[in-house]
């Protein structure tokens, strides 16, 4: 699968959990560092998020 679209972010490092960590956290924080936290964090941070938001995993 050469040439694939995602190939360079796979590339870089950037997995799928930070990706989403970091667009969740950008939505509600709009703070670079924020951001680059919970990317560190990755899919930790996106299971807080779904288990402490309304409407979430716990439901």
């Amino acid at each position: 699968m050469s040439g694939g679209r995602g190939e360079g972010a796979a590339k870089a490092g950037i997995g799928l959990g930070s990706a989403i960590a970091i667009a969740i956290s950008w939505s509600l924080h709009k703070s670079i560092v924020w951001a680059l936290v919970h990317g560190v964090l990755s899919w930790l941070y996106v299971l807080y998020y779904a288990l402490t938001r309304p409407g979430g995993i716990s439901g």
